[in-house]
């Protein structure tokens, strides 16, 4: 799941890097810096990929405070685009042309808006600043080069690696670059009225979980590793970045704005929110998915689907036209072009290469007497063979459109959400715990609520509880 998504931010960035992308100029330090953008397309890739998290309201809550911080930067006339992603991973990211991207996993960590602002304008600081730009392509290749090495190589935990280490693909600006996001982003802040100390409580939540995540590596003796992700190269006592905020805070402004954060409104857009893996349907109309075997396509209007033990058959609703999609073992030396001229009946024609979604296949049609199929073999984990009959056009519909699931439409099981009590008299974390029903319970309620490791709230304390 987690490599799919890798993949899809390493195209993302070589497309950015690459000649054909496009890009403005920006003055930085007196000088004109070129900085590349990420395309509408690009943008739209990683949607479909990781997928919106699907609450209106707070994806537009975290617009507002976005756009705030904006209107109170370096660059108030410039376009930014902020995305709530459906991903559980604690992280927020930048990307060039002004594409902000906060994960849902990060939400249930925050404890206020205050926070939440302070995540949005170090990323956005990374922007004004044009760090993507300054970036050393050398670092930026090699970077991707061991990330994807890491993973595909199964050296380590593949949810940790894609989660720990993948960040780095989309950040990794270095101990400078990352203060200079702090001293931008603390300043939108104090300009927009939020306080910017918010930004260290941001950071003691983040090496809270780096903690814990040693501590369960070194319990199931797997290697700790590095994190990467969002404030990486802060110490939790980070001396340079309690200067630059106490720079910010002191700022004398003309005209300061009240704190735009109104009591309740942060709680009340986390209560309920998905934790961990999001149980999203695979309810898209006209489209088969196969869990097991990883892979969906669509299928006319009309048609019905039927899955048996050796195929996967799909009819016309008059019985007309038919597709038939069985398995056939994998043999690298012989491509899918070759195996489909070799194994064919009858005279080909129509014959071409075809590459979709990272596969590779070939597809033709094949005429022996009065009777013309059309056949395809693509290569997913397995060697996938079509064979249609009736109209060629239905038939090509269910070949182009097969694909490989992605993360959102994987998910299985029931959601847990979050939800606010008060601390009864009497109520400890681990009392609390005992019904959340997650794996290490506690810890997870005590880092979700800033406990972590030793702690307790006190009585008729706001806290977070999982269901």
């Amino acid at each position: 799941m987690k490599i799919l998504v890798l993949i899809t931010l390493l195209s993302m960035m070589a497309a950015c890097g690459g000649s054909g992308g496009s890009s403005s100029t920006v003055t930085v330090g007196g000088r004109q810096v070129k900085v590349p953008e990420v395309t509408g397309d690009e943008h739209q890739r990683l949607i479909d990929t990781i997928g919106i998290y699907d609450d209106p309201e707070t994806a537009a809550y975290i617009n507002a405070i976005g756009q705030r911080l904006v209107a109170n930067s370096s660059r108030p006339n410039d376009t930014f685009t902020f995305t709530l992603l459906d991903s559980p991973d604690i992280n927020a990211f930048a990307l060039p042309g002004g594409f902000i991207y906060v994960n849902r996993g990060l939400l249930a960590y925050l404890e206020t808006e205050a926070e939440l602002a302070g995540v949005i304008a170090h990323e956005i600081g990374h922007i004004t600043e044009s760090h993507h730009s300054r970036r050393s392509t050398q670092q930026t290749t090699s970077t991707v080069l061991a990330t994807t090495a890491y993973i595909l190589t199964g050296s380590g935990d593949l949810y940790d690696a894609a989660q720990m280490y993948g960040a780095e693909v989309v950040s990794g600006f270095g101990r400078d670059m990352e203060l200079e996001a702090d001293a931008a982003g603390a300043e939108f802040m104090h300009r927009s009225g939020y306080d910017a100390d918010a930004l260290l409580s941001v950071i003691g939540v983040l090496k809270d979980q780096e903690m814990y995540r040693r501590v369960q590596a070194k319990a199931s003796g797997k290697p700790t590793g590095t994190y990467h992700g969002l404030y990486s190269s802060h110490p939790r006592n980070d001396l340079r970045l309690q200067t630059v905020i106490k720079t910010a805070n002191t700022l004398d402004l003309d005209d300061q704005p009240e704190n735009p954060e109104a009591p309740g409104v942060f709680r009340n857009r986390v209560e309920g929110l998905v934790f961990g893996a999001s149980a999203q349907s695979q309810a898209e109309p006209n489209r088969f998915y196969h869990n097991k075997l990883d892979f969906t396509f669509r299928y006319p209007e009309g048609w019905s689907v039927a899955q048996g033990s050796r195929d996967v058959t799909v009819t016309s609703k008059d019985g007309s036209a038919s597709m038939a999609i069985t398995l056939s073992r994998l043999d690298p030396g012989v491509t899918p072009v070759d195996y489909l001229a070799s194994t064919a009946s009858g005279a080909l024609s129509d014959q071409r290469e075809l590459e979709q979604f990272g596969l590779k296949g070939g597809t033709a049609q094949a005429t022996a007497g009065e009777s013309t199929k059309r056949l395809a073999v693509l290569d997913h984990k397995y060697r996938f063979l079509f064979e249609g009959t009736g109209s060629d056009a239905d038939a090509l519909v269910i070949i182009e459109s097969f694909r490989p699931l992605v993360p959102k439409e994987k998910a299985k099981g029931p959601s847990r959400t979050l939800h606010y009590v008060q601390v009864p008299r009497g109520a400890t974390l681990k009392s609390l715990a005992s019904s959340a029903r997650v794996p290490d319970a506690e810890d997870q309620l005590r880092l979700i609520n800033g406990y972590y490791p030793v702690g307790e709230p006190r009585i008729g304390d706001w806290i977070k509880t999982i269901r």
